[in-house]
C-alpha cells in the first residue's frame, strides 16, 4: 500500500493515445505507479485548465 506522504497524481488520458498505450502497458504486464489514477477523456486537447 502506498505511503500517506506519497502524492496522488491525476492523469487525463486521451482515449485515442494516452489511455490506449495505458491499456497495452496492462496487458503486457507493465506496471505504472500505484498513486497514477487515470481518467480517460475523448481528447486532452479539450480540456480547459
Amino acid at each position: 500500500m502506498a505511503d500517506k506522504s506519497d502524492p496522488k497524481l491525476i492523469g487525463f488520458f486521451c482515449r485515442w493515445c494516452t489511455y490506449q498505450a495505458a491499456d497495452l502497458a496492462g496487458t503486457s504486464r507493465l506496471q505504472y505507479p500505484p498513486h497514477l489514477v487515470p481518467i480517460r477523456v475523448m481528447c486532452t486537447g479539450r480540456i480547459d485548465p
